[in-house]
């Protein structure tokens, strides 16, 4: 087995029980999972438990897996819906939000004006509706394109373009209803 050898055949094999391609799998695909989680959660260390629950189920599911598509499309979506689940299971939103302060005590290395300006990003991703939010995850969050995004989310293309021009609005307006903080975060 080589590093080289593609996600799929990787899948298929670890799916038989091969535990060294689930090894090369997992050593590809942990970080990505990790983030797609976070993305959703904003709580380390909700989304690392999260992952590693993933991980631990991964071996059972890659036998269900039909390889209608590619795996990292499949790995994406699998971690968008834990990550949904754990927020449905959470009692209060007050995790979330004390993931977003986590997440700005992370960015130590920014200014302070860079961090309120997040914050208020942060905090206006989460006036949008979940189908906006995860659209935003993917595409600006793990640099996702749209036909990407599409593929991950199951809907077409020009869903997620309109999907994104209506963040960019919904953004843009409330930026003018805030004294200014929400213009100067856009910019």
């Amino acid at each position: 087995m080589t590093n080289t050898e593609c996600d799929e055949d990787l899948a298929a094999r670890a799916a038989l029980g091969d535990k060294a391609a689930f090894r090369v799998l997992l050593d590809r695909h942990y970080d990505r999972v990790f983030r797609v989680v976070y993305s959703v959660l904003r709580n380390q260390s909700d989304a690392e438990d999260i992952t590693q629950e993933i991980w631990a189920a991964l071996p059972k599911k890659l036998k269900k897996w039909r390889g209608d598509a590619k795996l990292t499309s499949w790995l994406h979506r699998i971690a968008l819906n834990a990550g949904k689940d754990a927020l449905r299971r959470s009692a209060t939103q007050t995790r979330t939000v004390a993931g977003y302060a986590e997440m700005e005590n992370l960015s130590r290395g920014e200014s302070l004006d860079t961090q309120k300006r997040l914050s208020w990003l942060h905090a206006a991703l989460e006036t949008l509706s979940e189908d906006l939010r995860d659209t935003a995850a993917l595409t600006l969050g793990e640099d996702m394109n749209f036909a990407q995004a599409a593929e991950v989310l199951g809907v077409a293309e020009g869903t997620i373009a309109w999907r994104m021009s209506e963040i960019r609005k919904r953004l843009k307006s409330l930026a003018s209803k805030d004294n200014g903080l929400g213009k100067e975060a856009l910019a």
